[in-house]
């Protein structure tokens, strides 16, 4: 039942995970150099079972609506999983594995499982959410915050390519519109049909790609600190608009690759 905080290594890259702080990367360091901004609600930390912002905190189930807590008034945001101390199942030189049991206030039992693997030149993190009775609607993604500069060198660049845009209405939530991509800032959910592939560039330094499988990215870079690449299984408000369902035969299963090289 420890959390205590978990110190990965590969190479001359070094990872802090912290259970105690749901779930969260605390650092990324690559050469010495962190990624991540530091602080307790930074790093990266697990969006489940929803990402970014529900509807006035409701989400229907079949005839069932649920009141999420309006931590983002009015609106509920980025799953409740990030609020509990997460249980450490194993862990290697390079690899652990940490587990959550949901609980209220989300309405449904279920257990979140994620690991994460690092390699000298790549962290990937792979989230599951299992249930064993009922099923429901769920959601996962990350939300790392990367340091906008390393080391007082020049603002990191962001470079992707999206099939579409989420329109965003006033309410921050996507209006179900599809519109072309954009130029920043962001704080906007794209789709990219063929998996999330951005690439994060410090001139000079480092580059840094963030991959997944799925296909909805969210990039937020309106604050000074720090730039968001949010790779998630589907939009804000997705329980909503577009659910996926865990059920006890199928859990959900999501991951991400952070690869990186020096410049």
């Amino acid at each position: 039942m420890s959390h205590e905080d978990i110190t990965l290594t590969a190479g001359d890259a070094e990872v802090t995970l912290q259970p105690g702080n749901g779930g969260r990367v605390g650092g990324l360091r690559v050469g010495g150099v962190q990624l991540l901004r530091q602080g307790e609600r930074f790093g990266c930390f697990p969006m489940v079972p929803w990402c970014g912002r529900i509807r006035d905190g409701r989400f229907r189930d079949g005839a069932d609506v649920h009141q999420m807590p309006l931590n983002s008034p009015p609106h509920a945001i980025h799953g409740t999983a990030r609020d509990g101390a997460w249980n450490i199942a194993r862990t290697a030189t390079d690899e652990a594995v940490l587990t959550y049991d949901l609980v209220e206030p989300w309405p449904y039992s279920g257990r979140i499982t994620q690991i994460a693997a690092l390699t000298p030149d790549a962290l990937t993190l792979t989230m599951s959410v299992e249930t064993y009775d009922s099923s429901f609607p769920a959601q996962i993604g990350w939300h790392p915050w990367f340091n906008r500069t390393l080391d007082g060198g020049e603002p990191v660049r962001l470079d992707f390519t999206a099939a579409w845009q989420e329109e965003r209405g006033d309410d921050h939530l996507p209006t179900g519109n599809r519109v072309e991509p954009k130029p920043g800032p962001w704080d906007d959910c794209f789709g990219m049909p063929d998996g999330v592939d951005v690439t994060l560039t410090w001139p000079g330094q480092l580059e840094l790609k963030v991959t997944s499988r799925e296909e909805w990215v969210v990039v937020y870079d309106e604050q000074e600190a720090a730039v968001c690449v949010e790779p998630q299984t589907g939009p804000p408000n997705g329980l909503n608009t577009l659910p996926r369902l865990v059920t006890p035969l199928e859990p959900l299963e999501a991951s991400t690759t952070w690869s990186w090289r020096r410049l």
